[in-house]
Parts: structure tokens; sequence; C-alpha cells
């Protein structure tokens, strides 16, 4: 059938579309061990995440969870860290750990047939990592180089002290690397902690791509062999102390021309029933280029080249903040926009243009994560480690394409209330 290059196709709004959630398969390798894995894409390729406990959440140490993670792939009792490196190289794969808040994720990328050969090093760096003593002190001093040079920009010391302001100093999702507890930690601290936090028995393991049940089956005949019984972990609890100033303003460099600003509040997390609606409301007021803020901040007033808002929910808790970066002199008239805004929100319902607009943003960029095997099985991780389904993915897309201007007035008289904001500016 030949195409009508005459008559224009149909254009239609994100928000026309159903969206449904690519169903994964679910099971258990020959040891118990839970898998949760999905067929789909075109090219033979496979992601695989192993997700553990092991974020800062569980540390009795600091900064024992960045350092796990950034030398566990540096030598084992059989490979020392350049075979290690040698052999992903050869194979063109990629292996990377990264720690978070409270998770650690080990993923392998890789063409699909070379699962075979892979494996079985991914298993030697998840269960006989040695922490080498040379590659310690190679990490501390790169670590500590890193965290000096941070420390000069006036960003960094500013995502630091929110944090802090926000949790507590002590809290772990408050409280920030120095360069004394780089120094402080042990190969034993990394080691107990590695064996403790990296046990088969707690992972999760997640697989995507254009795979079979063949790679299936070679992942069990690697990860389904190995003793792994569950262990229960202490139950960790840690008071949340905010700080009882509500600003805090920072000299880190007296010549600098630029200052940061973060303006924060705690917040619930994903299974909080006003989570999914400040979704929108912070897509809205921040969340993207089109927003209140950078309209106001950026292209009004000239203050910044950016500025956002963003949700940060952890398993423990979460916030909300507001982030820029402006002149040292245009500060004080950048933080009453924000708050000018916030007010706005709260007094004036939006128009439903501007809400249509940001219901399409969101949405569209939910047509792009559902679209190859690498997002959709990020977007079930998210899911299955929040200890939420299926059905929890649908209820937000019907909020995003349900919410009223009214339930977004009434959600930021809740939550933009700038009394219960706390102000860093760090220069």
């Amino acid at each position: 059938m030949s195409l009508d290059r005459k008559t224009a196709p149909a254009i239609h709004s994100a928000i026309e579309f159903d969206y449904i959630l690519p169903a994964i398969n679910e099971q258990t390798l020959s040891n118990g061990l839970p898998l949760y894995w999905l067929n789909a894409g075109v090219q033979d390729v496979v992601e695989i995440d192993w997700v553990f406990p092991a974020g800062l959440w569980y540390e009795k140490k600091q900064a024992v969870s960045q350092a796990v993670a950034g030398l566990m792939k540096n030598g084992t009792s059989k490979r020392s860290s350049q075979e290690i490196h040698e052999a992903l190289e050869f194979y063109g794969a990629t292996l990377k750990v990264a720690p978070s808040n409270d998770f650690s994720t080990v993923t392998l990328y890789t063409l699909t047939k070379h699962l075979a050969a892979l494996l079985p090093i991914v298993y030697e760096v998840l269960t006989d990592a040695i922490f080498p003593q040379e590659e310690i002190e190679i990490h501390k001093q790169n670590a500590i180089q890193r965290l000096m040079v941070n420390l000069r920009q006036c960003d960094f010391v500013a995502n630091q002290k929110i944090d802090a302001v926000l949790f507590g100093d002590e809290h772990p999702y408050g409280r920030y690397t120095q360069k004394e507890t780089i120094a402080a930690f042990t190969r034993e601290d990394l080691l107990a902690f590695y064996k403790q936090h990296y046990d088969l028995g707690n992972v999760k393991i997640f697989m995507a791509g254009k795979i079979s049940v063949a790679d299936v089956k070679i992942l069990d005949d690697v990860f389904g062999q190995a003793a792994a019984a569950t262990t229960a972990l202490p139950e960790r609890v840690f008071a949340v102390e905010t700080a009882a100033d509500k600003k805090m303003n920072l000299i880190n460099d007296p010549d600098g021309v630029q200052g940061a600003i973060r303006i924060g509040r705690l917040f619930p997390n994903r299974q909080h029933p006003d989570f999914a609606p400040m979704v929108v409301l912070n897509t809205l007021f921040g969340g993207y280029f089109g927003s209140r803020l950078m309209s106001n901040i950026r292209e009004e007033k000239g203050y910044t080249y950016g500025i956002y808002s963003s949700l940060a929910p952890f398993v423990n808790g979460g916030s909300f903040t507001i982030h820029t970066e402006v002149g040292r002199d245009v500060i004080e008239p950048a933080v009453k926009e924000i708050y000018h805004e916030m007010n706005v929100l709260q007094q004036e319902r939006v128009d439903e243009e501007e809400l249509l607009l940001v219901k399409n943003y969101l949405l569209g960029n939910l047509l792009g994560d559902l679209d190859g095997p690498f997002s959709i099985i990020q977007r079930w991780r998210s899911l299955i480690m929040n200890g939420m389904n299926e059905e929890h993915f649908n209820r937000n897309i019907r909020i995003y394409k349900s919410i009223t201007a009214e339930e977004l007035q009434v959600l930021a008289q809740r939550y933009f209330n700038i009394g219960d904001y706390h102000e860093v500016v760090v220069v």
C-alpha cells in the first residue's frame, strides 16, 4: 500500500496512549535465588543486575560502602585486577558496581553469546574479592584527592549540607564523606562489609535483553549452584534530626562569584499516596526545562543557566529539593523568586493548557522508558526493590492522566509552605 504523502498523519497527545508495563518472568534459580527476567529487544545484548542490601544505610563505618564497590573488581584469589579487566575488555563487556543510599547494584552488559565465559568471572568478583592492601591505599589516595577538589566547588558542598540539614549528619541519608573517614577504614572493615552485605543469600537478580530459556540456564549453572541461604540482616533504625535553624550561609570561596542555592524539605517516599501527585506538581514547578522556576529565574530574570526541583525517594524516607547556582549578587532575589513561585501555586490554579503540557511531558518520558528491554527491567527493578508491583505503576499512570488543577493546588498548599523549608547557600 502506497503512502498518502499529501495528508499529514494525525497528531496524538501522549495522554491518549495506553501505558502497559511488559510482563516479566519471575522464577527462582536451583538454589532458591530470585530471578526476574525479560526477553525483549532485537540486538543480541543482555543486561544482568545483581542487587544487594549494601548501600550507605548498612554501613557501620563511614566510606566503607563506596570503597567496597570501588574495589570489588580489583582482585580475587584466582585473578588479579589486571586479569579481570582484560577479560572484560576481551569480550567487549562492562561490569560496574553502583552503591546508593539503600542498595548496591552490580551490572553486567555483554553480548548474549559471551554469558558462559563472563558469568564465572562475575561470580568470582561477588564471592571471592580479596581487597589487596596496595589497591586499598591507591583507592584512599584517589578518593581523598577527588574529595579535596570537590570541596572547592560550592555546588558540591551545598549538596552535602542540605542532606545533613534535612536528615542529620549522623543519619545515613544525611552524613557525607570526609577525609578522616576515608583514611580510617581498614581492609578488615571492607572484608566484613563485603561478606555480610554481598552474601548471595540476599541478592535479587534482574536480567533483560534478547535472551532465551537457554541463557537463563547458563546463569543458573553458575549462580544457581552456589550455597545461598538467606541470612537476616540486623534491623537498623536511625533517628531523623532535622536542623533547628532554617537557614545556613557558608563562605566556601571568599573570591567566588557564584553561589549554590539548595532549598529543601523532607518528603515521603514512593509508598505514600501523595508521591505520584507530587511528581506532577514537581514537574510543573521545577522538574523540566519548561517549568515555572526555569521560566521565571532563567528565562525572565536571567539569574541562572539552570534551576530544577527534584524528589529523592529512598526506602526509609525522602526529600524534595530545589537546586540552582546563581551569581553572587543575585542570590537573595533568586531565593525570593523561588518562594514566590511556591506561593503562586498555592494561590492560583494552573491553567488547563499548561497542565496538559506537563502531563504530556511526563507521559512522553514514560513512553521512552517502555521502549527497550534495559529501561523496562530498570522500571521493574525499582518497583520490586521498593516492595511494589504492576498495580502501583498503573495507579501512577491514572494519576498522571487524571490529576486536576484543583488537586495540584491543594497539594501545593500542603507541601509548599515556606516555613517547612530549609535553605542552604554556599558561595
